[in-house]
């Protein structure tokens, strides 16, 4: 099959096709006579079980490891067990972080209605300014963002 028919039945685009298979995810296919990929059928399941994976929380990289070790006949289930633990481990974290975020977020917010309430219209209340130290240190998003940054390629 084209890459175009895997692209359309899959769900991305032909350039993350490639992507793929640069990355060691799904072997180069073999060309036509006029140098098209001509991809085995059973890269459609391959590139849905990479889906599924990435959905889950593994990254391109952790795949690539996991699909050598499958390609070479080593079962990689331990190791995808390790990595799922340990991206469960990191969301419990991230959950905490929002949580202590979203907690000094309705204090500030409390804490800006009565200084609001104490402003005159015409006066800045000067908010921002009235920021805690600890706010220029909060941290919470930054390993979400890097992430998503990251894997956004794909």
């Amino acid at each position: 099959m084209r890459s175009g028919e895997l692209a359309r039945l899959t769900g991305i685009s032909t350039d993350t096709l490639r992507h793929y298979e640069r990355l060691g995810l799904l072997p180069k296919p073999p060309r036509t006579g006029g140098g098209y990929r001509d991809y085995p059928v059973d890269s459609l399941e391959r590139v849905r079980l990479i889906r599924r994976a990435m959905s889950v929380g593994l990254s391109l990289p952790e795949l690539a490891t996991i699909l050598k070790m499958r390609d070479g006949g080593e079962p990689p289930c331990r190791r995808v067990q390790a990595i799922a633990e340990s991206r469960l481990q990191q969301i419990k974290q991230q959950i905490r972080d929002l949580i202590e975020m979203r907690d000094q977020l309705e204090a500030l917010v409390r804490n800006w209605k009565i200084k609001l309430a104490r402003t005159r219209k015409e006066e800045p209340a000067r908010l921002l300014e009235a920021l805690p130290r600890e706010f220029a240190q909060v941290r919470v998003l930054s390993p979400l963002i890097k992430k998503i940054r990251k894997e956004g390629r794909a």
